[in-house]
């Protein structure tokens, strides 16, 4: 049976008294939300802080309106809310209903990279020598690379960087605002730009004027999985043309990948049969999913196509009922 650590365990009830005691337990501290993510890679000791501060007594976190989405809503409450379909949807299908009551949407925003060479147990990973991402120096996935390729695997970030969202971020020195787009490296360890010592507190909605989105994902099971390759599709529309686009792509590397060859040939153009083919086929090229995850990667590249063709062809029979 995998246990818990022994740490402490501190409850503030605003930003400010959580960022202090993050101050005073320094890098030996960490917050913590749902604790869906986090708890399970304390097990593992993936990570092992001393201090844990928990965000879920901060009421602040849990206020949401037409245009803002507090970080400490669950996901539960988010798949139930007026927030734009394809984020109430992201969210309702993240894991299981247990962990969805549980988990928050900044815990799934700030989800930690994955890799089927780190999700193991300390004993397993001890037993092939550690990996890069924790304890040891390589990377499983490519020996030869410099870097760690584990893999984002949330559901709602690739629905932020493609719906243009933006973080309102607390820390020691002050609130900042960035980009969704912005928030994420392609790095699976250094996948954040968020300092540890910040809070992700807030998500600014784009307003709603004339834009939709829609999230496709797979996944070997229907429920509790996560995503292998998820695609968020957002399309500004401009009368009966593409205005703008964006496709996003997740679960295929450390960060939401954004893929603008496939909305440069969407835009301008009507959201036809061929228009579709066309920007399904931009996304496959640089879509390279490694193969640290469920099933075969070359399956799971040609579903590229699949699954952004499927995304479109939605959000163009949305567009032909209205």
């Amino acid at each position: 049976m995998l246990r818990l650590p022994t740490f402490t365990y501190l409850q503030p009830t605003s930003l400010a008294d959580a960022l202090r005691m993050k101050a005073d337990a320094g890098p030996d501290g960490m917050f913590v939300a749902g604790g869906t993510d986090l708890y399970p890679n304390m097990k593992r000791r993936h990570q092992d802080p001393k201090t844990v501060i928990s965000l879920m007594g901060i009421a602040d976190l849990r206020r949401s309106d037409a245009t803002t989405l507090g970080s400490g809503v669950t996901l539960t409450s988010l798949a139930g809310s007026k927030a734009p379909d394809a984020v109430r949807n992201a969210a309702a299908l993240v894991s299981t209903p247990l962990l969805r009551n549980m988990g928050t949407l900044g815990g799934n925003l700030c989800l930690d990279t994955r890799c089927n060479y780190y999700n193991q147990s300390y004993e397993w990973r001890k037993a092939i020598d550690f990996c890069m991402k924790k304890d040891g120096a390589i990377c499983w996935v490519a020996p030869s690379s410099p870097r760690c390729w584990a893999v984002s695997s949330s559901d709602i970030a690739p629905v932020m960087v493609a719906i243009g969202a933006e973080y309102r971020l607390a820390g020691p020195q002050g609130e900042r605002v960035v980009p969704a787009g912005r928030f994420y490296h392609n790095d699976g360890i250094n996948y954040l730009t968020k300092q540890p010592d910040e809070i992700l507190a807030e998500v600014r909605l784009p307003a709603s004027d004339g834009w939709d989105a829609v999230y496709h994902k797979l996944r070997r099971r229907g429920s509790f999985d996560f995503p292998v390759l998820g695609v968020a599709a957002w399309i500004k529309w401009n009368g009966k043309k593409v205005g703008e686009a964006r496709i996003v792509l997740g679960g295929v590397a450390s960060w939401p990948q954004e893929v603008p060859e496939a909305a440069a040939a969407l835009e301008g153009a009507a959201l036809s049969k061929e228009t579709i083919e066309s920007a399904a086929e931009a996304a496959y090229r640089p879509s390279k999913p490694m193969d640290n995850t469920d099933f075969d990667l070359s399956w799971r590249k040609q579903m590229t196509r699949v699954y952004v063709a499927r995304a479109l062809q939605e959000l163009r029979e949305r567009r032909a009922r209205t």
